[in-house]
C-alpha cells in the first residue's frame, strides 16, 4: 500500500498536526539527561510480535489484508500445489496423493481420483516441498504440481507419478487430454492465445505441446535440464520457460521449435515465471538449499535513499483535507546505528547469498532485480498491479511495487511452513499453503484490528518513561491506540511485569504510565472501522529519564614520573563513570596519612590526570581524593558527587642519613689496609645504592651491604682499602655517595691519615 490512501470515493487527505515535544519531569526525581528510543527500520520492528498488521521493508506498520480459512482438514494432504477457479468454484492439486479438490459454497469436493479408481502406490513419491513432519501414510504415486484452465474455462491438471497424463475436468466428466512420453512429473501447464497447450516436465527437461483439444502432441523442447518448473505464454506468441538445475529462462518459438537462453539466473532453479498486465516478464529465481537458513527479512538494498516519484507518491505533502490525521514526531539527535544499510542485490557474476530473487526480464535479455529476499518462492501472481510473492519457510506473502520499489508481508501464517500457490479471484486472493495444507482466501479490506508488541526498550537503569510518539497517517475512520507496561527483568514472560495500562488512542504525544522500571515494553492497537483504509505507522519514538544517578570513581593511581625534568612529580590518574552520561568534573584533594582534614590540591578538572610536585609538601605517606561532580550537567538540587580514595603513596625527596664511620689499620693475608665501618639510613625509603670514591678521583666504586641485600631503610657497610696501592701513606679524604630507592642522593665525606 502506498503512503496515501484510496478508497471508493478517492485519496485520503490527511490533516498535518506539527506536535511540539515535551518531557513531564517529577520534581521528587528529576533528571537532565532523557534518553530517546526511535523505532523505524523493519530490523527494529520484527524484534516485536504482531497480530493482524504487516511490517514494510521501509519500516511501516499498518493493517493485514483480512484472512479466512476456507479448508484447514485434508485427508493425507502435505501441500497444496496449484489453485485455479473455474465457474464460480476453486479448485486445487495437492500432494503427496494426487488429490484434487473443488470448493464451492463452502463446501470441499474430492473430484480425483474417484474413491472407486485403482490408486497405485509408489514407495519414495517425488516431493517439491521438504515435510519434516511426515506422517506414517499410505502414499500414491500421483502429484498435483500444475493446473490451469482453457480457453472455454475448463480446469486442466497435471498428473505427476507411474502414469503422467494431463486431465481436462467438465462437469462430471474426467478425460485424458493426452499422456507425454518420457515424463514422470508435469511441473507447469501454459495456454497459449489460440488455445494450444504446453507442459513442463522432468525428469527429461522436456516441453510438450498440443492443440487445444490434446490432438498431435510433440515435444516442442527437449533441453539439457533435469525438469522445465515453470512456463508462461508472452503477448509475442513465444513460449517461456524456466529450468532446474542450470536456472536458465528459456525464449522458444513454438512454431520452429527453435529456443534462446534469455536469461543464465545465479540462482538454480526458476520456479515461477509471470507477464505482468503491463507485459513485463518477472521470474523468480530460488535455491532449495536455503531452506534451512532463513533470516528476518531486511530493508531496502544498501544505498538507496527515499523512493521514485509514482503517481501513487506524487502530492504526498500536499495540503490535506478533512477527515483524517497525520502524526510527526520533532527532530531529536539520531542515536548512532539508527539505521542500518542492508545487503546489495546479487549481480551475475558475484559470489552467491542463500537469497531469492524476483527479476524482471526486458524483450532484449536486460535483467532488474525487483525483490530479493532470504526466502524460497514458491509462487507468483499480480493483483492491481503489484506482485504478490508466496514463500517458504515462514509462510509469508510479500506484495512488490516494482515502481515504487515498497516491499510489504501482507499476511503470515502462523502454522504453515510455505506458501505454494497464490490464486487472484474477483478482488479476493486465494492462498494454498503446505506443511500443513490449508485454503485460505484474503479479502481486498483491511483487518479491523491489530496488535504490535514491542521489544523490550531498555534503560540501563530503572528509569520513569515519558512519552510516546508516532509518526503516521492516520485516516479518517481509523485510530491509533498505545498501551504500555514495564519492569526490571529481561524477560517478557516474567511475573513481575506491570500490567498492561488501558489503551489510549494517540492523538498528541501520550504520557506513558507504567512504573519507574529498566525496561519498558509499549503496545499498538490498529483499527479500522470500516476496512477500507489503515493507518500507517512510519516510526516511534519512546522517551524515557534515569533517575540522576551519582558518579562513580572506579580507579585512582598515583605513580612517580621518572624523567629528570620532573623530579619529584607525581601524575594523578582516575577514572569515573556516569550511568546519566553526565558531563563530570574532578576535585583532587590530599591529606598525611593520620590526619584528619583534607588539603584542596584541584578543583574543576575535566582532564582525566594531573601532574603533583611533590615537592611542595614534606616527606611522608599521603592519600589522594578524587571527588568527581556531575553538577555541569545538573541542577542544584540535583547534583550528586562520587570520591575514591587513592592508596598511600611516599613521598620523600631527602636523601639517606650517613652515620659515622669506624676505621682500622690491619694487616691481614693481602697486606696492610684500612677497614671501614659506617651505616646507611633513610626515614621512608629503602637503601638504593652506595658508592665511594678517593681524593675526589671520578670513578666510583661500589658496594653492597653487609648483609649482600639492598631491601630495607637502614643497611651496614663495611669497606677494606689497601694502603699499599690505593691509600698510600699521608692525608686523604674518603667520600661516601648513598642514594635511596627514589634517587635521593647524599654525599658525605671522611679526612683519613695512612
Amino acid at each position: 500500500m502506498s503512503d496515501r490512501f484510496r478508497s471508493k470515493g478517492g485519496v485520503f487527505n490527511v490533516l498535518s498536526v506539527s506536535l511540539v515535544f515535551c518531557l513531564v519531569l517529577n520534581s521528587l526525581c528529576p533528571a537532565v539527561n532523557s534518553r530517546i528510543t526511535r523505532q523505524s527500520t523493519s530490523a527494529d520492528l520484527l524484534k516485536g510480535q504482531t497480530e493482524n498488521l504487516v511490517i514494510g521493508s521501509r519500516g511501516t506498520i499498518q493493517l493485514g489484508r483480512s484472512a479466512e480459512v476456507l479448508v484447514e482438514e485434508f485427508e493425507n494432504v502435505w501441500s497444496i500445489n496449484s489453485i485455479v477457479a473455474s465457474g464460480g468454484a476453486i479448485y486445487v492439486g495437492t500432494s503427496p496423493n494426487g488429490g484434487i479438490y473443488k470448493y464451492s459454497l463452502k463446501k470441499l469436493t474430492k473430484i480425483y481420483p474417484l474413491e472407486s479408481a485403482e490408486e497405485p502406490k509408489e514407495a519414495n513419491p517425488p516431493r517439491r516441498i521438504n515435510d519434516p513432519n511426515a506422517v506414517d501414510a499410505e502414499l500414491t504415486n500421483e502429484h498435483i504440481f500444475a493446473m490451469a484452465t482453457d480457453l472455454a474455462g475448463r480446469v486442466l491438471a497435471g498428473i505427476s507419478g507411474a502414469q503422467c497424463k494431463l486431465l481436462r475436468f467438465e462437469a462430471d466428466k474426467t478425460e485424458i487430454v493426452f499422456e507425454p512420453d518420457d515424463a514422470k512429473y508435469i511441473f507447469a501447464i501454459g495456454i497459449d492465445a489460440g488455445g494450444n497447450i504446453y507442459l513442463g516436465t522432468g525428469p527429461e527437461g522436456k516441453i510438450y505441446g498440443s492443440d487445444a483439444f490434446g490432438k498431435k502432441p510433440t515435444v516442442v523442447y527437449d533441453s539439457l535440464d533435469k525438469n522445465i518448473l515453470s512456463l508462461a505464454t508472452g503477448p509475442d506468441s513465444f513460449l517461456y520457460a524456466g529450468s532446474d538445475g542450470r536456472g536458465l529462462v528459456y525464449r522458444i518459438n513454438p512454431r520452429t521449435k527453435e529456443a534462446t537462453v534469455l536469461y543464465d539466473s545465479e540462482q538454480p532453479e526458476i520456479t515461477t515465471l509471470l507477464f505482468r498486465q503491463n507485459g513485463d516478464l518477472c521470474a523468480g529465481a530460488t535455491s532449495a538449499k536455503i531452506v534451512e537458513t532463513q533470516t528476518q527479512f531486511a530493508a531496502s538494498a544498501a544505498g538507496s535513499t527515499g523512493k521514485p516519484e509514482t503517481d501513487a507518491t506524487k502530492g504526498e505533502n500536499a495540503k490535506e483535507s478533512e477527515g483524517g490525521r497525520k502524526l510527526e514526531i520533532p527532530n531529536t539527535a539520531k542515536p548512532s546505528g539508527s539505521k542500518a544499510a542492508n545487503a546489495a542485490p546479487i549481480k551475475k557474476g558475484a559470489a552467491t547469498s542463500k537469497a531469492s530473487h524476483i527479476y524482471k526480464i526486458s524483450d532484449e535479455g536486460f535483467v532488474t532485480d525487483i525483490f530479493s529476499e532470504q526466502a524460497v518462492f514458491l509462487s507468483l501472481a499480480e493483483e492491481n498491479e503489484k506482485l504478490l510473492v508466496g514463500t517458504g519457510n515462514n509462510a509469508r506473502l510479500f506484495t512488490v511495487d516494482p515502481a515504487s520499489e515498497v516491499e510489504t508481508v501482507v499476511y503470515e501464517d502462523e502454522q504453515a511452513v510455505q506458501i505454494t500457490a497464490i490464486a487472484v479471484v474477483d478482488g479476493s486472493v486465494y492462498l494454498g499453503t503446505a506443511n500443513p495444507a490449508k485454503l485460505i482466501r484474503l479479502s481486498k479490506d483491511f483487518a479491523s484490528e491489530g496488535t504490535y508488541i514491542s521489544d523490550l526498550i531498555d534503560a540501563g537503569q530503572p528509569a520513569k518513561w515519558g512519552k510516546l510518539q508516532i509518526e503516521a497517517d492516520i485516516p479518517k475512520g481509523c485510530k491509533v491506540l498505545v498501551s504500555c507496561r514495564s519492569g526490571n527483568v529481561k524477560d517478557v514472560n516474567d511475573p513481575t511485569f506491570s500490567k498492561w495500562t488501558e489503551p489510549t488512542e494517540i492523538t498528541q504525544p501520550v504520557q506513558l504510565k507504567c512504573p519507574l522500571g529498566r525496561f519498558c515494553q509499549y503496545k499498538l492497537i490498529l483499527q479500522s472501522k470500516a476496512g477500507d483504509a489503515s493507518p500507517v505507522v512510519r516510526e516511534i519514538a519512546v522517551a524515557g529519564t534515569v533517575p540522576n544517578q551519582a558518579p562513580k570513581v572506579q580507579s585512582v593511581t598515583l605513580s612517580r614520573l621518572a624523567t629528570a625534568a620532573k623530579k619529584g612529580y607525581f601524575k594523578i590518574g582516575y577514572k569515573a563513570k556516569d550511568d546519566n552520561k553526565d558531563k563530570l568534573t574532578y576535585k583532587i584533594d590530599f591529606r598525611k596519612v593520620g590526619r584528619a582534614s583534607w588539603i584542596e590540591l584541584k578543583d574543576e578538572l575535566t582532564a582525566d590526570n594531573f601532574e603533583w610536585d611533590g615537592r611542595t609538601v614534606e616527606d611522608g605517606r599521603y592519600e589522594v581524593r578524587i571527588t568527581a561532580s556531575d553538577r555541569k550537567s545538573n541542577t542544584s538540587l540535583t547534583q550528586l558527587e562520587g570520591a575514591r580514595v587513592s592508596e598511600p603513596i611516599v613521598i620523600d625527596n631527602t636523601g639517606p642519613v650517613v652515620g659515622d664511620i669506624a676505621v682500622k689499620s690491619l694487616v691481614d693475608a693481602d697486606g696492610p689496609c684500612k677497614v671501614f665501618d659506617f651505616q646507611v639510613a633513610d626515614l621512608l625509603s629503602a637503601i638504593g645504592k652506595v658508592e665511594y670514591t678517593i681524593d675526589s678521583n671520578t670513578d666510583w666504586i661500589g658496594t653492597v651491604p653487609n648483609d649482600l641485600v639492598y631491601d630495607t631503610t637502614d643497611e651496614t657497610f663495611t669497606l677494606r682499602i689497601d694502603t699499599k696501592e690505593d691509600m698510600p701513606p699521608g692525608d686523604h679524604v674518603l667520600t661516601i655517595k648513598a642514594s635511596d630507592a627514589v634517587g635521593n642522593i647524599t654525599y658525605k665525606t671522611f679526612d683519613v691519615t695512612a
